[in-house]
């Protein structure tokens, strides 16, 4: 399993998204992250079925994003979502009724959340997470004009917390080193893998990257 989560957002895709993410996930990608936000409810959860189908047969993990409902409607293992997510879910289990979620570290044990500061990332593992996503940690185009929390950050977080923390935020191959330096379990990638003419050589970047760290 490479140190790589894969980000989707079919809306770079140029070709067609499911077989792009097949294409993806037969690189053994550490997972795939389906975070398709524009998407309703039923178009979301019709898309994870498929998503996971192709995931599961690679032997690759899936992990829905920010969709609590559809995650435990479609017994997903594994869950990312947003700090305020997080901090929801942990609210409705404290007060959980009997339709309500009960133990979700139970019904996700892979549970992530994004985080963009030191409290943030302890409070996520207090919450039950097994991984966080740190950023914004370099400059990216997702966050134009917004300055990055930097390497230090990174190795702030890490330091702080004892789950695995992956960099987000302008990872690529080049710099993929420097946050592992820095602590990171690995790097979430998202636009490259998208948009790349070739999953596999783009991957293996990535692989050879990781190993030389």
């Amino acid at each position: 399993m490479s140190e790589i989560l894969c980000v989707t957002n079919r809306a770079l895709c140029r070709d067609n998204f499911l077989a792009r993410i097949e294409a993806i996930a037969a690189c053994s990608p550490a997972g795939v992250i389906l975070r398709e936000k524009d998407l309703t409810k039923q178009e979301y959860c019709a898309l994870a079925k498929d998503v996971m189908e192709i995931c599961d047969h690679y032997k690759v993990l899936c992990i829905l994003h920010n969709d609590v409902e559809t995650a435990v409607q479609l017994k997903a293992k594994a869950l990312h979502v947003p700090l305020p997510v997080l901090r929801k879910m942990a609210v409705m289990e404290k007060n959980a009724g009997k339709d309500e979620l009960q133990n979700y570290r139970q019904v996700f044990p892979i549970l992530g959340a994004s985080c963009h500061s030191v409290e943030e990332a302890i409070e996520a593992q207090r919450l039950g997470c097994t991984y966080i996503a740190a950023g914004h940690i370099f400059a990216t185009d997702c966050k134009k004009g917004v300055p990055p929390r930097g390497l230090s950050f990174l190795q702030e977080v890490c330091s702080s917390v004892q789950i695995p923390v992956y960099a987000i935020g302008g990872i690529n191959s080049e710099n993929i080193a420097q946050a592992a330096a820095a602590g990171a379990k690995g790097g979430c990638v998202m636009s490259g893998l998208m948009t790349c003419e070739n999953p596999a050589q783009y991957m293996e970047r990535y692989f050879s990257a990781c190993k030389e760290k």
